[in-house]
């Protein structure tokens, strides 16, 4: 076991693209009002699809951020991590070039970018291209603008990050996965700081044919802004988004001396797998006590210590329950001083991007003291019987807050934040 002392990490940049809004601050203030960005799919004909409905980011404009000539290169995921990444970089100030006057060594500034489906879309579209038209048709960037690596790539290429450079595809716990390696990275001193989270845009037709054809959808088309309802009883499936969520982190002593905004600390980083069954969680949440338990021992830190909980809670009859049942089994009677949300209420499930999208929400809520709602609780389902923080926005005293991420094949990621108090 390494001796070398593990530094402390910080969050000074947060990036969000969502259903809510394209940018940070008017997707936290899309939280904080109860608003949902799920309405009906525009993107393609639905007619055939049982599901019919998404959360889409709506009015993005590719060249606000990307060069005209290079947006038929990339897939839209990419698109999404470049803005996103944009914006945590302007929020942090971080500045990447030679060593000297603020400015940090593109040596010492890694990305991690991960997405758990990649481009789909592209693929879907360059398919169409070769039946109808040939290979000799097929674009030479078909193959760099569509893989899961290549948002981190060109993430990296754009602001000359030439530390640690991957890219997780763990699902729907990829974005989270993404920022704890990113932390472990800057943690043990193979980067200063970090650029990491996830990013997904699979809201085309094969990937909600899929996702219909396995039963995980909701149907509730006809009320498209109130079909995401993690733990009520009239919860049928989730809802699928699109977006990103980016985060910039760097090792405390550093991000002080260059004056940096601190929205929070990252103490804790758990991960574990459930080795039960390939889409379906484990009953009991056995995967998802584990992942926590982890991360509460990396932190340091008794379960009573956490006083807010930002669930995977993916409006899911199955998973929902599961989470509660891991809650309870870790938490014991604290479960119950413990407000837990879910913001996938608001925005749906961005897959492979939620859990950057959500790192990026614990740390405001953190910084700011607003807990963000589950919206559509009107009646907790059959053993649902936490403080789900219904419906309305919360005041609070916060310490210490967690957020889970649990995706197919059973792989699980928790992710522990304090507030950021100068000490």
């Amino acid at each position: 076991m390494s001796t070398t002392p593990r530094r402390r990490v910080v969050i000074t940049g947060v990036g969000l693209v969502s259903p809510l809004a394209i940018g940070t601050e008017p997707t936290w203030q899309g939280l904080m009002s109860g608003a949902s960005g799920i309405g009906p799919i525009t993107r393609f004909d639905t007619a055939d699809y049982p599901a019919k409905i998404a959360g889409e980011v709506k009015g993005f404009d590719p060249t606000d951020y990307v060069e005209k000539k290079e947006v038929k290169k990339s897939d839209t995921f990419i698109h999404y991590a470049i803005a996103a990444s944009d914006f945590a970089m302007q929020d942090s100030g971080l500045e990447v070039g030679e060593d000297g006057d603020g400015r940090l060594s593109g040596e010492k500034v890694g990305v991690v970018i991960g997405s758990g489906i990649g481009g789909l879309p592209l693929i879907e579209s360059m398919s169409e291209t070769l039946r109808e038209r040939g290979p000799s048709r097929v674009s030479p960037f078909f193959i760099p603008g569509l893989i899961v690596n290549m948002a981190a790539g060109q993430v990296s290429i754009r602001y000359g990050a030439r530390g640690p450079n991957s890219a997780p595809a763990t699902a729907c716990t990829t974005g989270l996965h993404a920022v704890g390696d990113a932390f472990r990275l800057v943690q043990t001193g193979e980067a200063d700081a970090m650029i990491a989270g996830g990013a997904e845009a699979v809201i085309s037709p094969l990937a909600v044919a899929g996702f219909a054809a396995m039963r995980a959808l909701s149907l509730r088309n006809d009320e498209p802004e109130k079909a995401s309802r993690p733990w009520d009883k009239d919860r049928d499936g989730f809802v699928m988004g699109e977006g990103a969520g980016i985060l910039v982190m760097e090792e405390l002593e550093w991000a002080l001396q260059r004056g940096a905004n601190i929205y929070a600390e990252v103490v804790g980083y758990g991960m574990s797998g459930d080795a039960y069954h390939i889409s379906a969680p484990h009953p009991e949440g056995d995967g998802a006590v584990l992942a926590m338990e982890h991360a509460l021992a990396d932190a340091g830190l008794a379960p009573e210590a956490i006083g807010y909980l930002n669930a995977h809670g993916t409006s899911t009859p199955l998973g929902d329950l599961g989470e509660v049942k891991a809650i309870h089994r870790l938490f014991g009677d604290h479960a119950y001083k413990l407000a837990v949300s879910s913001t996938k209420s608001s925005t749906g499930h961005l897959l492979g991007a939620a859990g950057g999208l959500e790192s990026g929400i614990l740390a405001l809520a953190l910084h700011h003291q607003k807990l963000p709602p589950t919206i559509n609780h009107d009646e907790p389902g059959e053993g649902c019987d936490l403080d789900f923080v219904p419906n309305e926005a919360r005041d609070v005293d916060l310490e210490y807050a967690l957020t889970n991420s649990f995706g197919f094949g059973g792989t699980n990621g928790t992710l522990i934040m304090r507030r950021w108090d100068g000490a």
